[in-house]
This record gives structure tokens, C-alpha cells and sequence, in this order.
């Protein structure tokens, strides 16, 4: 689902790439308030994990933003 007025995105999957479980993808997650509601989203680092994982064309093709985004986050103190 994307919402065009804010450019959230929000992808609903029944499986995920280099993820052994859901239970062990909730244990990372961070819990994200939208809208009053808190959502928990998947850690930037099993995003890439999933990602590389995939191995598609559209994923690859991030990798290079997100792993950047991952090492700034590091460097914060944010991961």
C-alpha cells in the first residue's frame, strides 16, 4: 500500500527472503507509531538481509543506499 500524500509505503508479506521466521523478524522490530497506532517494522538490517537474499534486479539496486543508511545509523548510535 503506498499513500501518495505522505510517500509511506507499506508492504504486507507472507514470506521474506533470508528470514528464518517471523517471530525472530518481530524480536528486531521496531515498534513505530502511525497515526496513534504503533507498528512494528522490520530492523533496517533484516531489510537488507532479505534484500541481498532476493536477489532481484529492484532489490539490488538499493543495497548501495541502504547499507549507507545502515552505517550513518551505526555511527548515530540509532542500531
Amino acid at each position: 500500500m503506498v499513500n501518495d500524500d505522505t510517500g509511506l509505503q507499506v508492504d504486507f508479506m507472507a514470506t521474506i527472503h533470508g528470514v528464518r521466521s517471523f517471530e525472530s523478524l518481530r524480536s528486531r522490530a521496531l515498534p513505530i507509531p502511525v497515526s496513534g497506532v504503533i507498528m512494528l517494522v522490520a530492523s533496517l538490517a533484516d531489510i537488507l538481509r532479505s534484500k541481498r537474499a532476493a536477489g532481484r534486479p529492484k532489490d539490488r539496486a538499493v543495497l548501495d543506499v541502504l547499507e549507507a543508511t545502515l552505517e550513518e545509523a551505526k555511527k548515530r548510535g540509532d542500531s
